[in-house]
């Protein structure tokens, strides 16, 4: 069985900010899942997550490299998608381009697009896209 992981809930465990939600987050994160009833973060929920750290809590890319890192390895956790959330995540660390442009165009990628057009000049750093 699994159990699904909304965004809030990666969100306060990783940022620590709440007095209530965060020791909540903390309780599920660490104590109720398990090998038997693992959490299963969507690829929704990655993209948001990494947004809401970028954007809200103002973190470097290397501190969200670090969160990505983290749940990739986290026996607890399956992570949807989760070669492409790899490839992404290699991208942001590396500089190529931000988190969400790398993992469109490496579920693009993984579906057989030839290329991903866009109107996004930042998005050209990443192979695979081509100006519309």
């Amino acid at each position: 069985m699994m159990i699904g992981l909304d965004t809030n809930i990666l969100v306060r465990y990783f940022a620590q900010d709440g007095p209530v939600q965060s020791p909540q987050a903390a309780e599920i994160m660490e104590r109720r899942l398990t090998v038997d009833n693992r959490g299963f973060v969507s690829i929704v929920a990655m993209a948001e997550t990494v947004w809401v750290l970028k954007s809200v809590y103002r973190l470097a890319d290397h501190e969200i490299v670090t969160v990505i890192e983290r749940m990739l390895q986290a026996e607890l956790l399956v992570v949807e998608d989760e070669y492409e959330v790899f490839t992404a995540m290699l991208a942001l660390k590396e500089g190529r381009g931000s988190f969400a442009d790398a993992l469109i165009v490496a579920l693009g990628s993984r579906a057989g697009c030839t290329r991903t057009l866009t109107f996004d000049k930042q998005a050209l750093r990443l192979p695979g896209f081509e100006l519309a």
